[in-house]
Order: structure tokens, then C-alpha cells, then sequence
């Protein structure tokens, strides 16, 4: 069984840390050191852990050894942005979501993230956020299509030069996802029901054979030359007023953002009858 909850003490907040180095192979100038997870659960942010409670010595509340997955969340403020009191909004950035090997395509990732929305919302939070890279089709998919994230944000190198294996020496460019937690796009996806693709006006495709060409140093310049036309056409249409509005994947694999218009929702939180 996979327990979801909120992670405890000094021992669980370490695994989180481990796991940063298992999953994306951080060099010590990346990695998240456990104090900034101890400080985040400190002034509202979110360390929620996945438990696997059927292994050796697992606890029934879970335990550091039985972590196989964490989100991890920093508060954030909106500036220029106000709420319906006329302040700053305030939101959750979603910093980091990773899952061990062998726990992946399995929900982990998305009851992760239904925890991150379900604990935001009890505070009143309206909106999350994160970045992602363009290039990973299975996040693309997963904040997109199963979360119904929108995007109408790009951001070049947005990290410098990474030590993850996973980035493949390219530049760190990532788009930004908005979950505007109440919305009815969100509920409708959450519910198993994902935005259509009618609406949508242009189209911008990852090949799915980017995985391959970003761990070949001789396919590589492949990778770079679909990450440098993604860019420029992902900044053309946010220029021109559209939003990432629906994601899918073809026969053979291929990622496809599709594009169009997006009406920004009520930024103010439902009330606690309306809720579902």
C-alpha cells in the first residue's frame, strides 16, 4: 500500500534529499539540503511524502526507509498581482516532484499531486505553480492532460548549467505550469474528463525519440535543434495571447502541445459548500 501524507522529522525530510540524488544524480551544488525542506514546512510550504508501507519494517504511518516518492512546495508571492482583498495573491510554487524507479507509471506522481492541491485548498490557496521541461513528454502529459495545468509562460536556461543526467548537458529551459486548484478546467480533469483539443489553434511536437537523442553524445545536437525551434515557436504564440491549453500523445509516442485561447478563472477560493 502507498501511503500520501505530509513528511515527519529529521529522518524522512533526509530521504527526501536522498532521493533528489537517486532520481536525477545532483551534484552537491544542486541538491536541496534537508534544512531548506525543514524551513518550507516552516513558513507554508508543503514536503509531502508517498510511503510504501508493505516493505521490510515499514511502519503502518510510514517511515525514511519506506519513502518512494516526495513534492516538495515553497510559498510564493504574486507581485504586481492582487487578490480580492487587493492584496499580493499568494500561491504555492511546486518546486520539486520525484518518484523512485519502479514506483513510476503507477499514479504515484499525480496522488502526490492531488495531496499538494487538497492541502493547498484547506489553507485558501488558489493557484499553484511549477516549472517543468518542455522536452519531457511524461510530465508534459502529466501536469497537462491528468492535472490540467495550463501554460502561457517560457522561460530560456531558467536553472544555468545542471548536473542532472536527465537534462543531457542542454540548456534548462522550462515552461511554466498554472493550476488554478478550483477551476472548473481542473475539477473536470481531475473527474477523468481532459480539455479538448478542438479549441486549440496551433500545435508545437516533441518527437519521442528526444530521450534517446539526450543521452547520445552524438545525437545530441538533435535534441538541441527541437529544443531551440520549440522555443521560438512557444514564445510566438505566448506573444500573441495563447496558452498551452491541451496535451497529447500519438501512435508512435510523439508529445503534442496544443495551443489556443484561455480565459484566466475568479482568482477568489470557492466557498467551503461549493467544494467538492
Amino acid at each position: 500500500m502507498i501511503l500520501i501524507r505530509s513528511c515527519q522529522g529529521f529522518d524522512e525530510l533526509q530521504a527526501c534529499v536522498d532521493l533528489q540524488i537517486e532520481v536525477w544524480g545532483y551534484s552537491d551544488g544542486d541538491v536541496i539540503p534537508r534544512r531548506v525542506f525543514l524551513v518550507a514546512q516552516k513558513i507554508g510550504g508543503q514536503v509531502i511524502g508517498a510511503f510504501d508501507t508493505d516493505l521490510p519494517d515499514a511502519s503502518e504511518q510510514g517511515n525514511a526507509a519506506s519513502l518512494i516518492g516526495f513534492a516538495f512546495s515553497l510559498p510564493g508571492v504574486k507581485t504586481g498581482v492582487k487578490s480580492s482583498t487587493g492584496r499580493p495573491e499568494s500561491y504555492l510554487h511546486s518546486h520539486m516532484l520525484a518518484v523512485k524507479e519502479g514506483y513510476r507509471d503507477r499514479s504515484i506522481g499525480s496522488r502526490l499531486k492531488l495531496a499538494q492541491r487538497d492541502e493547498a485548498r484547506s489553507r485558501g490557496f488558489t493557484r499553484m505553480e511549477w516549472t517543468f521541461d518542455p522536452l519531457e513528454i511524461k510530465n508534459s502529459f502529466l501536469n497537462i492532460h491528468k492535472l490540467g495545468a495550463i501554460v502561457r509562460t517560457y522561460i530560456p536556461d531558467f536553472y544555468g548549467v545542471s548536473s542532472s543526467r536527465l537534462q543531457g548537458g542542454l540548456p534548462t529551459d522550462r515552461l511554466v505550469a498554472e493550476w488554478w486548484l478550483s477551476s472548473p478546467r481542473v475539477l473536470a480533469t481531475i473527474e477523468g474528463a481532459p480539455a479538448s483539443v478542438e479549441a486549440a489553434t496551433e500545435e508545437i511536437v516533441v518527437p519521442a525519440a528526444i530521450y534517446q537523442w539526450k543521452a547520445d553524445d552524438q545525437q545530441r545536437d538533435q535534441a538541441r535543434k527541437v529544443q531551440a525551434e520549440n522555443r521560438l515557436h512557444f514564445q510566438q504564440a505566448f506573444s500573441q495571447g495563447l496558452a498551452v491549453v491541451a496535451f497529447t500523445r500519438d501512435a508512435e509516442g510523439n508529445g503534442i502541445f496544443h495551443l489556443g485561447k484561455w480565459i484566466e478563472p475568479d482568482p477568489r477560493p470557492i466557498s467551503s459548500s461549493e467544494q467538492p
